[in-house]
């Protein structure tokens, strides 16, 4: 009276297997993938490219605005390395790679 009949249901056709539908299954997902790399992948490995060119190019005197925001006057250069003039008299060293932006000269007052 309170419990209702339960009745079994049978399996599911399984899958034919066959090559086309389990090609059109993944499409998709390859689809996302295309989209993903020209979207998001591509454009961060260019802008990356761009960064490192610009970081080996860097000379004494480059006006250069580092990752933390300080402007500075680049006056040593070393392979992994760099010092750079934030003040007159105060020199600090930094990474290469913490350089963001190369300014164009007279920048810094």
């Amino acid at each position: 009276m309170f419990i209702s009949s339960a009745f079994a249901q049978t399996a599911p056709a399984a899958a034919g297997g066959d090559l086309q539908s389990s090609f059109m299954n993944m499409l998709p997902l390859l689809l996302m993938f295309v989209v993903l790399y020209f979207v998001m992948i591509r454009p961060q490995m260019r802008k990356q490219k761009e960064h490192q060119a610009m970081v080996s190019a860097l000379a004494k005197g480059d006006e250069v605005v580092t990752a933390g925001g300080i402007l500075g006057k680049v006056t040593k250069l070393g392979d992994d390395f760099l010092g750079l003039e934030i003040a007159n008299g105060v020199e600090v060293q930094i990474q290469r790679n913490a350089v963001m932006q190369v300014l164009p000269k007279g920048s810094i007052k």
